[in-house]
């Protein structure tokens, strides 16, 4: 059930898939699904105006609950929900609802925190757990304010400034977390190191950490970042039973984890 609130319009277990194709190709599209669109035929991006959704994510909330986020464009994109938010969160409800008590858990570049918040509501982190942090530019600062409490979430969920490719915030490095979340998060090809540099910085405060990565090939550019990925991470594809829905639209997931951690956990096996 998905819903407009104020007559606005709204908007596994699962298999983790080895990537089998080399970094080195010249071809990065050619490395998945050979439904992805091609760029000239990929649709742009409907905007909205600003208004409140409601959703239950077909069922995948606790009977009775929904989550409400309110969607503005005013300061930026990341404003409005995208379809990989949206898949990641129900991956999230779907396959982690009970595997994430007692982890420290941040979002990157939250926008409005869709993926963060409604983890939040539906998977049991357990009791007393460390607020789960939603995180993106301070363009987006206030929106996340705003969702945390619509949603009556003070408390368990904390919004907090980062900016790809400067040193972390304080706290994060006090308490570094065990699963990181980012929803189309490639977007603008500029800051694909900044990215890259940030998700190096979390693996290195914590190696068996995972993260959790979602995004919609708008651009040739954007497999680029793939190719740059794998250079320094560990990268898996991960399928789950409504991949043949999303991978339709263009959209793809991943299983990020450090290389220090793959060599150990293949030490690990081979004893």
């Amino acid at each position: 059930m998905s819903k407009a609130v104020d007559s606005k319009q709204p908007l596994v277990t699962a298999t983790v898939m080895p990537v089998t194709s080399s970094a080195d190709s010249s071809d990065a599209e050619g490395e998945f699904s050979p439904l992805a669109l091609a760029d000239d035929f990929t649709p742009l991006p409907a905007y909205k105006a600003a208004g409140t959704t409601e959703t239950d994510f077909d069922g995948l909330l606790p009977a009775g609950n929904t989550l409400r986020l309110h969607e503005d464009l005013t300061n930026g994109c990341g404003g409005q929900l995208w379809p990989a938010g949206m898949t990641l969160a129900r991956y999230m409800l779907r396959y982690h609802a009970r595997s994430l008590a007692g982890k420290n858990i941040l979002e990157l570049g939250a926008g409005g925190g869709l993926v963060g918040l409604a983890v939040a509501r539906g998977c049991d982190l357990g009791e007393n757990h460390a607020p789960l942090c939603i995180t993106d530019q301070v363009e987006m600062f206030s929106l996340m304010r705003h969702n945390i409490a619509l949603n009556g979430l003070e408390g368990k969920v904390e919004a907090m400034l980062l900016n790809w490719g400067e040193p972390l915030p304080a706290n994060i490095v006090a308490a570094p977390p065990d699963v990181i979340l980012a929803a189309d998060c490639v977007y603008f090809e500029p800051a694909f190191p900044l990215l890259q540099t940030t998700l190096a910085d979390l693996l290195s405060l914590r190696p068996e950490a995972v993260i959790y990565f979602c995004f919609k090939k708008r651009r040739r550019a954007d497999m680029q970042f793939l190719k740059q990925a794998r250079r320094r991470f560990c990268v898996t594809e991960i399928d789950d039973d409504e991949r043949p829905v999303w991978s339709r639209q263009g959209l793809f997931m991943f299983a990020i984890t450090s290389k220090e951690n793959g060599k150990a956990q293949g030490r690990k096996e081979g004893e």
